[in-house]
């Protein structure tokens, strides 16, 4: 049987220091690790059930490497899904590498993942900003915080809901709008495709159009974004 993973101490404390500092990205790994209980587990058997599942479990897929070459991605027709990832991480001025290193500082290994489930683990991480590609949300802390609404709605991570819980409190104060976007968010999530079970491999050369359809994700949100600049500053 998997480890479930459950520290709530060591949770409560990086929920703590990611409330000060909405861009400590290490602490929502820290806390993703501390309070996801069965979800590798979950989702993992969900992705047994397919038989594009079975494959990527049994093949483990490294997307990092396609997501990091970026000489490769700028090739793509504009319009495409991996066009659109790769102009999302250039604007955000983050990279696949970086967030794969934040998330490995960010594991305290007290309770590690189980082997069988290291690679869902990762898979989870390393395609979040694909996600955000095409779901259509900013890297701001509202865009993220709406993007872990949709993502709540996919996986039912107690550990999502605790930092959708501070995005919430941080930004409902500084926008009227934001409690709006962000139930959109879990709407959306409810209401698309499972995409942790998705072969993003197959869809960079795609349209990003043709990806929403396939995705059953609808237009793309319409909403201001709100950088930490802004939430330090109220």
């Amino acid at each position: 049987m998997a480890l479930t993973q459950f520290a709530p101490r060591r949770a409560l404390r990086a929920a703590r220091i990611l409330a000060k500092d909405p861009d400590d990205l290490p602490q929502v790994f820290t806390i993703i690790e501390s309070l996801s209980f069965d979800t590798l587990q979950r989702v993992h058997d969900r992705m047994q059930k397919t038989e594009t599942g079975r494959r990527m479990l049994a093949n483990k897929p490294d997307i990092v490497d396609r997501l990091a070459d970026r000489a490769a991605l700028a090739k793509l027709p504009e319009g495409t899904l991996g066009r659109a990832y790769l102009e999302f991480v250039t604007r955000e001025n983050i990279s696949a590498e970086g967030i794969r290193a934040a998330g490995d500082k960010g594991m305290t290994h007290e309770h590690p993942v189980a082997p069988e489930l290291e690679w869902v683990h990762a898979r989870m991480r390393d395609t979040h900003d694909l996600w955000h590609a095409a779901v259509g949300y900013h890297g701001d802390v509202l865009g993220e915080t709406a993007l872990l609404g949709f993502t709540f709605a996919q996986t039912w991570n107690p550990a999502i809901a605790l930092i959708l819980a501070i995005g919430l409190g941080k930004t409902i104060g500084v926008a009227p709008e934001a409690r709006k976007t962000i139930v959109d968010g879990f709407r959306r999530g409810k209401k698309a495709a499972w995409l942790p079970g998705e072969e993003w491999e197959s869809m960079l050369e795609l349209p990003v159009a043709e990806v929403r359809r396939r995705l059953n994700l609808d237009s793309v949100p319409v909403y201001t974004p709100i950088r930490s600049a802004e939430l330090r500053a109220a």
